[in-house]
């Protein structure tokens, strides 16, 4: 179905080939994970099989892709349209209507399906993604997993025999996500469509691959059965980790195949506990950095946040959680002060973020959006960086210095625009977190991010965390939050349902338990690094 003979990709001004001498045949029906650390390659093979690559992005292609016969040097991607659907990393980017149901049926309106069949698919994505409730919905007043979801829909109607996916379920819920792929995977089995995923969250997709192209960032590509490229690569899941470290051979990549093989593990590990956080060690005697007293959002009818009462305490970091369309982001942009508020109130530092100019109250309650592009208006990596120095006022510097902890090599003379999505979102987090408020307001700021980049984005959180710094972590990433989180807080239908220590929260919950947890259940271990360090 697919198929790489010899292909190289050369950006122009690149000093290297983005990826280099690729071969590989993938089959119909296959699903094809592509894995690899943030820059390494995995967009621009994935782009190569519609033709975006060289088409529309240019840059000198070498070697030959064909697509169902098909060669992409001679067929632009409209000429693959009906072959190979494509999911972005940014779906709003990608809509072209106003509406869910619109937007559905667009694919189909360009390549001529009859009326009656588009009806009969729009019917049939919508129950087969759980997105009936939004055919009417405006796509912008969507969530960011629920737009996801429809941009995947607007895919499958088409009929594709190639899905590519990139970063499919980064801003999904745990449930979502299970659900989107379990659906993938479906139309894999029945149908016979071939299906290539990127992600960086290898945890939610490794164990229904059937293959792993790993790109370990010198332009090649190392195929082969995901257990077997794992057992080697610098990115790993949870999962593999704790395999490597109690030397399961072969790797499991299920929760359910890792739960048989942990007996003796658990053995060691009975009498032990996982370090004290300062969610369980009194964080609420600590200064309260922010208050908020029956906080509501209401969008018309909609109400989007019920009569929220919240506190947040100084050198606390605490993770929002809650499926898509929760809340989250609306009650994050209330209490940040830019956002709409139909009642409540809030106090940081003795005064109201929302009745203050906005230089002011971003210097109070710093807040990164799910959309981190919005806040980059400069020509060069460079300048955005100078500025923030001079906003924050910190040395210059400062904000190159989080920049390269948070992904290193980034050209500082490269537009914020030309950058991948997780380069472009560490970019937007080294320019907030220059400023260091002190209150912190992160929108799925993990988005795009490999897990060397999550780990070290961890440090930087636990270092302002320190500091005294209040920080809320609005995420769907139960890895992030298993590693990072002092305190929990969950919302359903606008409303907190649940608050409490990290360990309370997450590992009787079947929906938001890391990996870590769920093998070793009934034990309280969160992740490999407390495993590791109670082994010693």
């Amino acid at each position: 179905m697919i198929e790489f003979d010899r292909v190289g990709v050369t950006y122009a001004d690149a000093a290297r080939p983005a990826i280099r001498d690729v071969t590989l045949t993938v089959g119909e029906g296959e699903l094809c994970l592509v894995a690899g650390s943030t820059g390494t390659g995995k967009s621009t093979l994935l782009r190569a099989v519609n033709g975006l690559v060289p088409h529309f992005t240019g840059g000198t292609l070498t070697g030959r892709v064909t697509v169902d016969g098909r060669d992409t040097r001679t067929h632009p991607p409209r000429e693959l349209a009906d072959v190979v659907g494509v999911v972005g990393q940014d779906p709003l980017h990608g809509f072209v209507t106003d509406t869910v149901e619109e937007e559905l049926a667009y694919g189909m309106e360009q390549l001529a399906v009859p009326a009656a069949v588009m009806r009969k698919r729009v019917e049939e994505t919508l129950d087969l993604l759980g997105i009936a409730d939004l055919r009417h919905r405006p796509l912008r007043t969507l969530s960011g997993g629920q737009q996801q979801r429809v941009a995947i829909g607007a895919v499958l109607t088409a009929h594709p025999r190639v899905v590519v996916l990139d970063e499919p379920t980064s801003a999904l819920d745990p449930s979502a996500a299970e659900d989107v792929l379990a659906a993938i995977t479906r139309l894999v089995h029945d149908l016979g469509i071939t299906v290539l995923i990127a992600e960086h969250r290898l945890e939610r997709v490794a164990h229904y691959a059937d293959r792993l192209l790993y790109l370990p960032g010198d332009g090649t590509v190392t195929d082969g059965p995901p257990a077997r490229v794992l057992a080697g690569t610098a990115v790993a899941p949870p999962i593999v980790e704790l395999g490597r470290l109690a030397g399961w051979e072969p790797l499991p990549l299920s929760v359910r195949d890792a739960r048989r093989r942990a007996g003796p593990l658990r053995d060691r590990l009975t009498g032990r506990t996982p370090p004290a956080r300062a969610g369980d060690t009194g964080a609420s005697d600590a200064e309260v950095r922010l208050r908020a007293r029956d906080l509501a959002v209401r969008y018309g009818r909609h109400v989007a946040v019920a009569g929220v009462d919240l506190d947040l305490h100084a050198g606390t970091v605490v993770a929002l959680m809650g499926r898509n369309g929760s809340g989250k982001s609306s009650l994050l942009w209330a209490l940040q002060g830019a956002g709409p508020r139909h009642r409540g109130t809030v106090a940081a530092g003795g005064a109201d973020p929302g009745r203050l100019p906005p230089a002011d109250a971003r210097r109070r309650v710093g807040l990164v959006p799910q959309t981190p592009a919005d806040l980059l208006y400069l020509e060069t990596v460079d300048a955005e960086c100078a500025a923030a120095d001079r906003e924050a006022g910190a040395a210059g510097g400062s904000c190159r210095v989080l920049l390269d902890r948070l992904a290193p090599d980034v050209p500082g003379d490269r537009h914020p625009r030309d950058l991948s999505e997780g380069q472009r979102l560490a970019l937007v987090l080294a320019v907030q977190l220059t400023a260091a408020p002190p209150v912190l307001l992160l929108d799925e700021p993990t988005r795009g991010l490999d897990y060397s980049a999550k780990h070290r984005f961890t440090g930087i959180v636990r270092d302002l965390a320190r500091s005294g710094t209040a920080i809320v972590v609005a995420t769907h990433d139960v890895e992030l939050v298993a590693a990072l989180a002092d305190r929990v807080v969950v919302m359903a239908q606008g409303e907190i349902v649940a608050d409490g220590p990290t360990a309370d929260i997450v590992v009787a919950s079947p929906t938001f338990a890391p990996q870590v947890a769920k093998i070793l259940h009934p034990q309280p271990w969160l992740t490999v690094a407390d495993v590791a360090e109670a082994l010693r």
